[in-house]
């Protein structure tokens, strides 16, 4: 029997901006991406593409940056939470006082030629860091250097050879993406005065890669499908099959709200890792019963919608469950009954549906409910711890 290539996957997730603490949203759309790189891997070779290098030179982030250094220069960044800087930058999105291209052109050059960051940006990126090391998360280089394939002007030069960029800037005006020839709106993508967003700088990065792949996977907040479904349309131009995988954010006492707002504290990360280590503390695999729980949680429980607002209860809940599990697979590697390789890659196929990666909410689920067998030790160090 002839066995079918391994398909080139790309994984090209939201990226987000080092300005804030992760909320239960970020972490949920992390750990959905963190599954499917690591269920996939074994039936394909996986790139995990994410790149905060690209989009620091968003608004978003050197905005911030320019607020800080104005307000706030001489402060040591080192010492401050993940809450502390995250309080800063709700003040700044209050201040409501948006600098000019000019003012924050010295920090985009300072991103693009030397790959520098700001103290408060690094601080925050080695606090995620501790947290992706204790999730057990793959770290796709984040407090690396990773430039973009493309400059701006290079990118709007592909586009425009295209026929897909609408460019008035020789008459004071914007930068639109224009994809009308398939009825979809214009989309500005560089403001007047040259101020890139977040879709601009998803083109620079997304349109060099995309053609070296057979399938790319697109993961992102469901408030930015239509954005989403523009950056779709450009990169199947290039050949490969591209998938968009739009991911619910997580409500808090019922409603879903930016994280520039506040309304965070107590659910960001650090504090979840804090109460799900004391509700671990005691299991046989404390470690594995964290990582497992928070997995079986923001995947398994929430799912792919917004429906549900977080739970700290259902969280606890989860975390018990996978120390039940993880004690259960134990036992089943004990006695011999474990399922060896060949059959791990046989379970993670049957969670494809049709495309190469694989559909982490499906496989999550995969370990519950009753009379389910001992889940596969190779499959929860493989996938989940």
């Amino acid at each position: 029997m002839k066995v079918p290539p391994r398909k080139n996957v790309l994984l090209a997730p939201v990226t987000v901006t080092p300005t804030k603490p992760l909320t239960p949203s970020h972490l949920k759309g992390l750990l959905w991406t963190d599954v499917m790189f690591r269920a996939t891997a074994p039936l394909a070779a996986v790139t995990y593409r994410y790149s905060h290098t690209t989009y620091h030179v968003t608004e978003q982030t050197v905005g911030f940056w320019e607020y800080l250094d104005r307000t706030h220069g001489e402060t040591d960044y080192t010492q401050l939470s993940e809450e502390d800087i995250g309080e800063l930058y709700v003040r700044h999105r209050a201040e409501e006082r948006p600098r000019g291209a000019d003012v924050l052109r010295p920090y985009r050059d300072a991103v693009e030629h030397s790959g520098w960051v700001h103290p408060a940006s690094e601080r925050m990126l080695r606090l995620w860091a501790g947290h992706y090391e204790r999730l057990g998360m793959h770290d796709p280089g984040l407090r690396e250097h990773q430039p973009p394939g493309l400059g701006l002007e290079e990118m709007l030069d592909r586009l425009a050879a295209s026929g897909l960029v609408l460019d008035q800037r020789h008459c004071g005006g914007p930068v639109y993406l224009d994809l009308t020839r398939y009825g979809m709106p214009l989309r500005r993508i560089v403001t007047a005065d040259g101020r890139p967003n977040y879709l601009a700088c998803a083109l620079r990065e997304l349109l060099p890669l995309a053609p070296w792949y057979d399938e790319v996977v697109l993961l992102y907040d469901r408030e930015l499908d239509a954005d989403y479904q523009l950056l779709n349309r450009v990169l199947t131009r290039l050949g490969p099959t591209v998938r968009r995988v739009p991911i619910g954010r997580v409500p808090i006492d019922g409603k879903i709200t930016s994280a520039r707002h506040g309304g965070w504290r107590g659910h960001t990360a650090g504090a979840l890792l804090r109460a799900a280590a004391e509700a671990c503390d005691g299991d046989g695999d404390a470690t594995g019963a964290l990582r497992l729980g928070m997995r079986l949680y923001f995947i398994a429980t929430l799912g792919p919608g917004q429906q549900q607002s977080f739970r700290h209860d259902l969280l606890r809940h989860c975390l018990t469950v996978a120390a039940r599990l993880l004690s259960r697979s134990g036992a089943a590697a004990a006695t011999g009954t474990a399922t060896g390789a060949g059959d791990l890659a046989d379970a993670l196929d049957r969670h494809r549906r049709g495309h190469a990666y694989v559909d982490p909410y499906r496989l999550a689920c995969s370990l519950l409910g009753k009379g389910r067998p001992a889940p596969d030790p190779g499959l929860l160090k493989a996938v989940f711890l």
